[in-house]
This record gives C-alpha cells, structure tokens and sequence, in this order.
C-alpha cells in the first residue's frame, strides 16, 4: 500500500555521511585570510574600510599654475608662496626655482626700505643658486640670475666692492645664456638692463631693440625697453613702453609706479597721480598693504607745494605700515618744506636714530599707540633726511635756552665723513655750521673787553 495514502508521518532524517575535506580547506583559507588582513591593518600595510579618502597630493604643475595666475593677478606674495611649494614637491625643478628668484626679485621693488629690499634680494639670489647647482647650463636660469644680480648690485646696502663684482657676474650670466640660446629675448633684455647700469646706453639701446625684435609680448622686454629709454632721458616714450608692458601683465603695480615716476619727471604731476593712484586701487583690490602709492602721491603734491594733501597720503602710508623709517623720513621733508619744523624735528628723528614707542609721536596721533622705528642707514638714498632734520630743522629751532645744535653738528660731521666731494652737501653743512655758531655766541656772549 502507498505510504502516502496511510497517513504514516514521512522520516527525515538525513543519511549520516564524512565530512567532506574541500570545505574544510576553504574554512581554513578563510580564516588563514582573516588572520593575514588582521596582522596587515597592524602593520599598515591594508587600510580598514569605510575609511576617509586620503586627500590627493598636488603635482608641481598645479603649483606652477597657481603661481603663473596669481602673478598675473598682480599677487606676488601669493606667486611667491606658490612657487615656494612647487619646489618642496620637486626640488630638482629648475624652471620653478628660476621663476621663484624672478618674482622675488621683482617683488623687491614693491618695498618701501632699503633693508626690505635688500632681504627680498638676498633670498631672490638663493633661490637662483639653488637652479644653477641643479642646471648651470640652462639658458633661461643663467638669464634669471643675470637679472637678480644686476638688481641686487643696485641696492644702496650691497658694498662697493660688493656691488661692482655682482654687476660684473651679471653680464657675465646674461652671455653665457645667449652662448646657449642665442635666441634667448629675456637673456638679451636682461643684459640691456645691466649695459644701462654700467653706463653703456647706446649699447644697451642697440641690445633691448634686439629682444624686441625676437619676442615683443614678453612683459620683461618691454619693461626694460621703457627702463633703457628712461635712462637716456626720453621720458615720454619711456611711458609707452612701461604701457606695453602694462598692457601684458595690467596687475603688475610697479609698472603704474614707474609710469607715474616718469610722468613727474615731465612735470606732468596730474597723470603721475593718476598712475600711482591706480597702483593703489589694484593694491585694495587684492587686500595688499602696500604703502609705496601712497608715499609717491605724497612726493608728487609736495612739489606742487600742496603740502597738506601730501602729508594726509604720507600719514595714510605710515598706518599702513608703521615701522617704516622711510616714510617718516618722507613726512618729515614734506613738514619741513611746509615750514613746520616743530612737527618735522620728531618725525625725522624717527627716520634717522629711531624713536621707541614714547617718542613716536605720529603713531600715537595717527593709531592710538606709539610703535618703536629702528632709524635708517646713512646712503644715498637717505641723506636728504640726515641734513634735513640736522641741518635745517634743528637749526632752525635751537635757541639760546633751547639748543639743539650739538645734536646737529654730529650729524652734519657724518654726512661729511660720507660725502666730502660733494659740493651741494657741503655748502648745506657749512650753512647750518654758520647758523649754530650764532646760536652759540648769543647762548654763551663774549664779556665786553675793560676799558
């Protein structure tokens, strides 16, 4: 009888069977493989799951092209910070470390002391050894090194001696890099540059139409050919080739600064503000804090004899930057031009031996607090604030109660010492000497002889 018609309860229950060995090799793998994942996660070797994605490293190109848009932008502290970074990712790339020393260099002009630029210069010309060690047979780093040494030869802090031999390594530089790229435009304009410092113009002039001709749309070339024509005098044309370079980098504020120097010096003070009032628009634009505009405004009114407006742009530039001797030094000439000799004598001691925080009386009006200014070196470039304040300004104000005059003389001996030959100098000394010794007699009278 069927079994399924009976309503006999079915069996099931499973035949008994060995264990079968395929899966226990596969346990064993599997456990074996957790074992090794486990001892991997220990070591680092194998990365847990679900963990944050690493974030991926930037190439040196992506660096390049940062520092190439952001010196477009006219923002050389960020193309320096770039290029900065694309040498810490490849430190054998000598185009980044060329490009590194360049905008250093040009960057240099945007500072407003002697010492700053001096500082700038220095790291331009580590930042060019560090591409010549790597490739001292590239064009375009013998080219950039002619450049940063020609400008650091030119900083009134480099010794003579000093000076001369940078200038001759820069011409050196430049032809060695048109020996290996004869083509090479910013070798040749580089090399113009350094022909105007040496003095040779007509070669120079003949060297920069060279560059011209090969490669016209590069913003260095046509700098130099305005920096060539300025040297020789040709002020207005000079202007047009500071444009052409404007027109290929319009961001780049030492152009408009450079421009508006050469319209002042056609007497032209209406368009030189116009210029360097640009230069400071472009400066606000990009949040820079950049007191140089300010200080050439100041310059450019003071000559039309707007003294007041000068010292407003002067003072705009100290709080921007406070620690600035040159501005005071500026300040100071514009007072003293103004005849406010009381509100100069300070603001030029600032200039010229410091002042702490105390004696700073400008910052304190201008900022609420005085700030401590270390005084600048006696140079070229600062001499009219050492006879300034010495000469005209505390002669000026010293009288028999109230003299000032050995404080003055000291000065007016260094300024001497530093420069004997010069004649216009000499005669402001001797003239400021003639005024102490009459406060001297009148502070200290001779008794009237005895009948």
């Amino acid at each position: 009888m069927d079994r399924h018609l009976t309503g006999d309860r079915p069996h099931f229950r499973p035949e008994k069977r060995g264990l079968n060995p395929y899966r226990v090799i596969i346990l064993l793998a599997l456990i074996m493989g957790g074992i090794w994942i486990l001892m991997s996660i220990d070591r680092g070797e194998v990365q847990p799951l679900f963990q944050p994605t690493p974030t991926p490293t930037r190439s040196t190109n992506s660096y390049i092209k940062e520092a190439e848009a952001q010196f477009f932008a006219g923002a050389l502290g960020a193309a320096i910070d770039a290029y900065q970074q694309a040498v810490l990712v490849e430190p054998n790339n000598v185009h980044a470390w060329a490009e590194l020393a360049r905008i250093q260099t040009y960057s240099s002009s945007l500072l407003s002391t002697e010492e700053d630029r001096y500082d700038r210069l220095t790291e331009a010309l580590d930042s060019i050894d560090q591409a010549t060690a790597i490739d001292p047979e590239n064009a375009e780093v013998q080219a950039v090194r002619a450049f940063v040494l020609d400008w650091y030869a030119s900083n009134l802090l480099v010794p003579p001696e000093e000076s001369q031999a940078a200038l001759n390594n820069a011409e050196s530089a430049a032809i060695r890099a048109l020996q290996l790229d004869n083509e090479n435009a910013l070798a040749l304009a580089f090399l113009a540059e350094i022909l105007v410092d040496q003095q040779k113009w007509a070669q120079a002039e003949e060297t920069i139409k060279q560059a011209v001709e090969i490669d016209s749309e590069l913003m260095d070339v046509q700098r130099v050919y305005g920096y060539v024509l300025e040297s020789l005098g040709q002020y207005r044309l000079a202007i047009e080739k500071y444009r052409e370079a404007a027109t290929l980098n319009p961001n780049l504020t030492f152009l408009y600064i450079f421009i508006g120097r050469n319209f002042r010096s056609l007497e032209v003070h209406n368009r030189a503000l116009e210029e360097f009032e640009k230069a400071a628009q472009i400066n606000e634009q990009l949040g820079v804090q950049d007191p140089v505009p300010f200080v050439e405004i100041a310059k450019t009114y003071s000559r039309d004899g707007e003294f007041f407006v000068a010292a407003l742009n002067a003072e705009k530039a100290i709080r921007i930057n406070p620690y600035n001797p040159n501005t005071y030094g500026q300040l100071g000439i514009i007072y003293t031009k103004a005849r406010n000799y009381e509100g100069a004598q300070p603001v030029l001691k600032c200039a010229v031996r410091g002042c702490s925080p105390e004696e700073n009386q400008v910052a304190q009006e201008l900022m609420g607090e005085g700030v401590a200014v270390t005084g600048l070196p006696l140079t070229t470039g600062t001499v009219a604030f050492y006879y300034a304040q010495y000469g005209s300004v505390l002669a000026a104000l010293s009288r028999p109660g109230q003299n000032y005059c050995p404080e003055a003389l000291e000065v007016l001996d260094e300024v001497r010492a530093a420069f004997p030959e010069d004649p216009t100098l000499n005669q402001i000394i001797d003239e400021n000497i003639a005024i102490c010794s009459l406060v001297t007699e009148r502070t200290n009278p001779q008794p009237s002889p005895t009948p």
